[in-house]
């Protein structure tokens, strides 16, 4: 069987780590992998697992472009912007795993269908894949006026690129819950925790929701069990840290993320949920735009 060949832009950790989940896929198979250090780990890495490699960033995109059919961002949001049109020029599916948000927001629980027909699509940030389903198990139950989600993660796992990218990451997943989601307003804030050992990425959820009572307490806490399977289904290590919360009108759910530990620790579930995202949507562009199952 013919896998749909992709690239890997950006030879960071969650770049490398992308690989070796692309490694395994029956779909998608990862050609080359580009950076801007000649000396990077991740190059390295990738050179020795079979890949073609370059520093030469968006010059070697276009060098190899007929060597991949998608290609997977995870630079940061300002050199997505400017390398978008590129891809776009080069008739490439790009994957944004920064906060760039030049495509739509794609949550694979949630609107994976958004993703099948456009060639630039964003996933959120990594507190927006773990909260954006919540918000929206929720509010297919009742409406959500407000959202709000904390996302807390080990300071280990929040590299130079996560740290030059704050701003951004509150304004994205905030705006995940409403554009996504359907709250009427939603707030997003990111937490690096210094602790030692590492501590887990996790994230609370609360909603404001618009009608209360024991039936609608019910339906809420089905939805978001119904949910919690789904996102399972590509990220294992999703969980409920604790049974949903009511207070009135109120809801308080808490996540943990445990991550898969192929090229970083388990406790990076911030990283780690964003690759099998992205992984579970481009194996959903290839059944569709390449009839590769």
């Amino acid at each position: 069987m013919n896998k749909v060949r992709v690239a890997i832009m950006g030879s960071g950790n969650i770049g490398t780590d992308l690989m070796y989940k692309l490694k395994r896929s029956k779909v998608l198979e990862p050609r080359i992998m580009i950076g801007i250090d000649p000396n990077s780990t991740g190059l390295q890495r990738a050179k020795n697992e079979g890949l073609l490699v370059s520093h030469k960033s968006i010059d070697a995109v276009r060098e190899y472009a007929d060597q991949f059919d998608i290609i997977f961002d995870s630079t940061s949001a300002n050199a997505h912007i400017a390398n978008a049109p590129v891809y776009r020029e080069l008739g490439k599916i790009a994957i944004d795993l920064t906060p760039a948000a030049v495509g739509p927001f794609v949550i694979p629980s949630v609107n994976i269908q958004d993703a099948l027909k456009v060639d630039n699509v964003n996933m959120v940030t990594c507190g927006g894949q773990a909260t954006t389903p919540i918000t929206y198990a929720v509010n297919r139950v009742v409406p959500v006026s407000y959202a709000e989600i904390v996302a807390t993660i080990s300071s280990k796992s929040a590299g130079p690129g996560t740290r030059a990218n704050i701003d951004e990451f509150t304004e994205t997943t905030g705006k995940a819950q409403v554009v996504v989601a359907g709250a009427k307003k939603g707030k997003a804030i990111i937490v690096l925790n210094p602790a030692e050992p590492p501590i887990m990425m996790r994230n609370t959820v609360r909603c404001l929701m618009e009608q209360e009572g024991p039936e609608v307490e019910k339906a809420v806490k089905e939805s978001i069990a119904n949910i919690v399977k789904q996102v399972q289904e590509y990220v294992p290590g999703y969980r409920l840290k604790h049974e949903p919360q009511f207070d009135g009108n109120r809801v308080t759910v808490f996540i943990e993320v445990e991550g898969l530990g192929d090229f970083l620790p388990t406790y990076s579930g911030n990283l780690d949920i964003m690759n099998c995202s992205a992984v579970c949507v481009a194996e959903a562009m290839a059944a569709e735009r390449f009839n590769v199952k």
